[in-house]
């Protein structure tokens, strides 16, 4: 009988062509799997290089005093989320992501804020539109609770975030301005739209006029922001620094001491309602 013979496996027929796909599968499968091997090694290995490191990189960065740009040449893994996260672990022992997200999520800051915004003056009028713009979004999630909550602190904390929120238009212009920003989050949309607001299409981390790191949220661009002033031992910004000294003493629970005034306020106002 003419023809390619057949193997009978299972009761099923599998003719050659078919045992040639599976073997191609499979040689696929394998290379999946080693790459992951590797790839898991690879991490591994930044980790224990890093552990292994921390104390030179504390010299570099708190008594050598060494610019930014240096630090993050010579040390590229903290251009990686995970690592910046391992970090501030090293540094404060806190877990970054679990203790900003589980207080910045109990807190009953909006109910605040909104509370805020129907009173009168500039800080309120501020706050008002921006939650008119929130009551506007199609969709509203975690994300989206979490972007209005740090969008509105500044407000609230009667600080300007002008030139911290840097926003760019791709359809506008080809680069986005971020020349004179020591600290900020760049937000890009491909047109201008409320939603930008809160949830932009792209969000990057800047640093001394540079991009630093993209982020998938508004929210942990934010920490991981935060989380580079502590490693980097950089200062807050000026203009902000009752919004990031709240978010240290109070949502971080890092350094505990002498609060300021509207930090002090904003802190006693949570706990009458908890």
């Amino acid at each position: 009988m003419s023809g390619k013979k057949k193997r009978i496996r299972h009761g099923l027929e599998f003719s050659s062509r078919d045992a040639c796909k599976n073997s191609s599968f499979s040689s696929a499968s394998q290379s999946v799997i080693f790459n992951a091997r590797l790839y898991f090694h690879s991490i591994s290995r930044m980790q224990h290089l890093m552990d292994s490191t921390f104390a030179l990189r504390r010299k570099e960065i708190v008594c050598n005093e060494l610019p930014v740009n240096e630090i993050l040449e010579r040390w590229p893994a903290l251009k990686l989320e995970s690592q910046i996260c391992a970090e501030f672990h090293r540094v404060t022992n806190v877990n970054l992501k679990n203790r900003f997200f589980a207080q910045l999520d109990q807190h009953t800051l909006q109910s605040l804020f909104r509370k805020k915004a129907s009173r009168t003056g500039k800080a309120s009028e501020l706050l008002d539109q921006l939650f008119k713009i929130y009551d506007l979004q199609d969709q509203v999630d975690v994300h989206v609770r979490r972007a209005a909550v740090l969008r509105a602190l500044p407000s609230y904390m009667h600080e300007s975030d002008v030139s911290f929120f840097k926003m760019w238009d791709v359809e506008q212009s080809d680069e986005p301005d971020i020349n004179d920003v020591p600290l900020g989050l760049l937000l890009s949309n491909q047109t201008s739209s409320d939603a930008c607001f809160f949830c932009p299409e792209r969000i990057a981390v800047l640093i001394e006029d540079n991009i630093v790191i993209e982020s998938s949220t508004l929210a942990d661009a934010f920490i991981i922001l935060f989380a580079l002033t502590y490693i980097l031992h950089l200062n807050y910004p000026k203009q902000l620094l009752n919004t990031f000294d709240f978010v240290q003493k109070v949502l971080m629970g890092l350094e505990d001491g002498k609060l300021r005034p509207r930090v002090m306020s904003l802190k006693n106002d949570l706990l009458a309602v908890l």
